[in-house]
């Protein structure tokens, strides 16, 4: 867990360096993405040991595996299972409620990978992460590295101008996810995958990233009340 963390940690260090090159930061609205990365790393320590599930049975069991199969497939079910839970963010209203925190910044940058409302983490704890665990029952070395290809996440999120190209239906890329987070109408319902493309490509909502789009909501916390209370400000509003 430290060391996914510190990769992370040292990745968007690194990034927050390329983005800073003759452009202004926003710091306040960074320090935003920070305080709700603590808030989420609270609540991964404090709560989520207590009401996490545990997949009784798996089809696959990853230690009777070789590590080259079997940490593609916890990779593949992993993903797939944020891929559809996306989905679900953007089609049911109170989960919109929630994520519209993570689509709420301006100024999308490596940070923004960390700007999650901290329910989230437990929605997905009794959903998507013990279902991926019904398919194949990994290791700890495997749950290492998935946490350490997810720092991947940071990099997507970046304000780099950085695309596959044709290609880019392979990996999720700055620019391939920048096209989900832009504010621009015709760009939305589109590039929801957060590591493998193949899964928009599968149900049409594969977009080839062009031009770097604005971001953000109308709505944008300012201090960690907003950012703890989320949702409810949203209810308040609607």
């Amino acid at each position: 867990m430290l060391l996914s963390l510190s990769i992370t940690a040292l990745t968007m260090a690194c990034l927050t360096l390329l983005e800073v090159r003759g452009k202004a930061l926003d710091l306040r609205g960074r320090w935003l993405n920070l305080q709700a990365q603590g808030l989420g790393l609270g609540v991964k320590w404090l709560i989520l040991p207590l009401i996490a599930l545990h997949a009784p049975v798996s089809l696959l069991d990853g230690r009777a595996m070789p590590f080259w199969l079997a940490f593609p497939i916890f990779l593949v079910a992993m993903d797939l299972g944020e891929y559809l839970f996306h989905r679900a963010q953007h089609a049911i209203p109170w989960l919109w409620t929630m994520h519209s925190l993570h689509h709420s910044d301006p100024d999308m940058n490596a940070t923004t990978a960390e700007r999650h409302f901290w329910g989230e983490r437990l929605i997905k704890s009794v959903s998507i992460w013990p279902a991926a665990a019904l398919v194949i029952r990994p290791t700890a070395f495997i749950v290492l590295c998935y946490g350490l290809a997810c720092a991947w996440h940071v990099v997507v999120h970046s304000r780099l101008h950085f695309s596959f190209g044709k290609l880019s239906w392979l990996l999720n890329s700055p620019a391939y996810h920048r096209r989900h987070h832009s504010s621009e109408p015709a760009h939305f319902n589109s590039n929801y995958s957060a590591l493998l493309p193949i899964f928009d490509v599968l149900t049409g909502a594969y977009h080839r990233p062009r031009g770097f789009p604005g971001t953000g909501l109308e709505e944008k916390p300012s201090k960690i009340s907003d950012l703890a209370l989320w949702p409810v400000r949203q209810g308040a509003r609607a």
